[in-house]
């Protein structure tokens, strides 16, 4: 008898990163719920611990993270089936590093990455572990083990981003501060660069070059250095900083930066000086980061703001008052604007509307703070304590 292994099917829509595909928080799905109800989550799944990482979504498995214990010191990997929820597996690890957070994020804060053949987990005691899909182990490293200063009082929270065969991720603080970009085959540094030492949040984004190489954009409130992901060389810088929470969008070819309210850059040649396209201060993002879709730009505040300006030169088109606070960046799909609210509260903004407008909205009672997910249909919700399923094609499918 030979063993057959997993192989992914292909889906163009699959969730391989925090916001999806490229750090842009749309999807192609078709069909997700814009009349929200309580028959619309068609099942719920109790997970072993913390977790605001958001869910990978890659041909029917669900992929994610979460600490466990007093000390927040167990981590674990869980690989679920996209239709139901049930457990296909789950690793577990000892963290190496400090497991201290602030009480409103935890250890598994990191969303995973993957290339689709393998899962790049990382959590705030900068551990980080490479999976096959099956949950084989391909290595593990701890980097507090080699930078022992590398940690802050709040706890660590960027997510990593793939580029090639390089890992990159950064570790911000204000001690020990830099970014790294890892050899995706053993955990090997490639390059690691320091960082201007403050803490920092948000995420590395890529760029596209003037002359076509990719870049990786590293964000922090003092700058924003987009470098050459094989050697971390630096291409270019922009000096007008950036969110330490909020994370960077790119998006036909221009660069949409949290800062001033919102900053709009144009990659320019190597060594080169970006060009500011347009900046709206009033485009602001608080912790939730800024979304382009459809030729506009959308942003969140903290009071629940919701407004949408044009993609092209920040005009104001309209502005929608929802109900906050955030922390979770919104997912567009079809013509639908989905947010959740630290309390619970799913909206569905119909965003072809004039002056936009609340299609409906979910009660689940429960905490979320991490960015959903989409993909397989549905959305994917994870609190502390559960895994929401919204949508997909058994809406009428006992719930559990």
């Amino acid at each position: 008898m030979c063993a057959v292994a997993w192989m992914p099917p292909s889906h163009a829509a699959d969730w391989l990163q925090f916001r999806g595909p490229n750090g842009s928080a749309v999807s192609p799905e078709a069909g997700l719920p814009s009349a929200l109800s309580e028959a619309a989550v068609t099942w719920k799944t109790p997970l072993p611990g913390r977790g605001i990482s958001s869910p990978l979504v890659i041909g029917d498995r669900i992929y994610l993270t979460a600490s466990s214990g007093p000390e927040q010191d167990r981590l674990h990997v869980l690989c679920l089936r996209a239709s139901d929820g049930a457990r296909i597996w789950e690793r577990q690890f000892w963290a190496t590093g400090r497991t201290m957070t602030h009480a409103k994020i935890c250890v598994a804060t990191s969303t995973p990455c993957s290339d689709g053949k393998h899962l790049f987990a990382t959590f705030s005691s900068n551990d980080v572990v490479c999976l096959d899909l099956e949950g084989n182990l391909v290595w593990l490293r701890g980097l507090t083990r080699d930078y022992p200063n590398a940690s802050n009082s709040l706890g660590m929270a960027s997510s990593p981003v793939l580029a090639g065969n390089t890992l990159v991720l950064p570790v911000e603080s204000d001690s020990e501060s830099f970014a790294v970009g890892l050899n995706t085959e053993d955990g090997s540094n490639r390059w690691k660069i320091a960082r201007p030492k403050a803490s920092n949040w948000c995420s590395p984004v890529l760029v596209p070059g003037a002359n076509g190489a990719t870049g990786v954009a590293l964000l922090s409130g003092a700058e924003m250095s987009v470098v050459e992901p094989e050697t971390g060389n630096t291409l270019w810088k922009f000096s007008g900083g950036g969110s330490n929470m909020a994370s960077a969008t790119v998006t036909d070819g221009a660069i949409y930066v949290p800062t001033k309210g919102t900053t709009v850059l144009r990659p320019p040649a190597v060594g080169a000086e970006p060009e500011v396209l347009w900046q709206n201060a009033q485009a602001l993002s608080s912790t939730a980061s800024p979304v382009v879709y459809k030729g506009r730009l959308y942003t969140v505040n903290n009071a629940g703001i919701l407004k949408c300006t044009s993609a092209t030169d920040g005009a104001k088109v309209w502005q929608l008052r929802t109900t906050g606070p955030y922390s979770a960046t919104p997912v567009a799909a079809g013509n639908f604007m989905y947010l959740v609210n630290e309390k619970g509260l799913l909206q569905a903004v119909d965003i072809t509307a004039p002056e936009g407008a609340l299609a409906s909205s979910l009660d689940l009672h429960d905490t979320f703070i991490g960015t959903p997910s989409v993909g397989a249909g549905a959305l994917f919700l994870r609190s502390d304590k559960f895994l929401y399923h919204v949508g997909g094609q058994s809406l009428d499918a006992s719930k559990n």
